[in-house]
């Protein structure tokens, strides 16, 4: 029966990982502007970026998925359900990245950003070669983290129709009857996947250490 549900179920690999990856890479994007917002000389941009962050922390995926793909055709923009859930899913992406970006920021002394100008490099060169780098290594992760748990959390688009592994292994159960087999390797799955993730998140904080010179 395992030999029968693993590639039917398995379907749905590609666009988990898919959507996962979209989202986190979107994510990630904006939640750099995000940051910058965050830690502006402005209070009111300061106060926007805050709000935005705090704000889509606290709504569960689930709704915001359901804002857009059932919400956003009332306002005459109708999405896929890929759209939506990378939409749904960036968005809420990029306020916990902004949160780990800042960790990662704050991690920095600021004793090196003295040295740096105090040797004459410009800000750009500072953030760049000094500043980013050893805040990417800290911040890793817990990126790793955000992203096995975004993976985990990409099973809720099946609620809205988009052909992951979870929508698989409930067509499965409906069609065999036999759910706990259907969703134990759905579950496994899941594991493989976050295992090769945190492998790979692994390998390239050990290379990022190297080239630093960080034990």
């Amino acid at each position: 029966m395992i030999a029968e549900l693993l590639p039917a179920i398995a379907r749905g690999v590609g666009l988990t990982l898919y959507v996962t990856g979209a989202s986190l890479v979107i994510g990630g994007l904006i939640g750099l502007v995000l940051v910058g917002a965050a830690r502006s000389p402005f209070a009111i941009v300061r106060g926007i970026a805050t709000l935005y962050i705090n704000v889509v922390r606290v709504i569960p995926p689930i709704t915001w998925l359901f804002l857009i793909y059932f919400g956003l055709p009332q306002f005459a923009l109708r999405l896929s359900t890929i759209q939506a859930a990378i939409i749904g899913f960036s968005v809420i992406a990029s306020a916990f990245m902004a949160e780990i970006y800042r960790s990662g920021l704050l991690s920095i002394p600021d004793g090196q950003r003295e040295a740096a100008h105090a040797l004459g490099l410009s800000a750009v060169t500072t953030v760049r070669h000094i500043i980013t780098p050893q805040a990417f290594r800290v911040a890793l992760p817990a990126i790793a983290t955000y992203g096995i748990g975004l993976l985990k959390d990409s099973a809720l688009a099946s609620t809205i129709g988009v052909r992951e592994i979870t929508y698989y292994a409930q067509q499965s159960a409906k069609q065999t009857h036999e759910g706990l087999l259907s969703f134990l390797v759905a579950g496994a799955l899941y594991i493989v996947i976050s295992l090769v993730v945190a492998l790979v998140s692994r390998q390239v904080d050990l290379g990022l250490r190297r080239k630093i010179g960080v034990a």
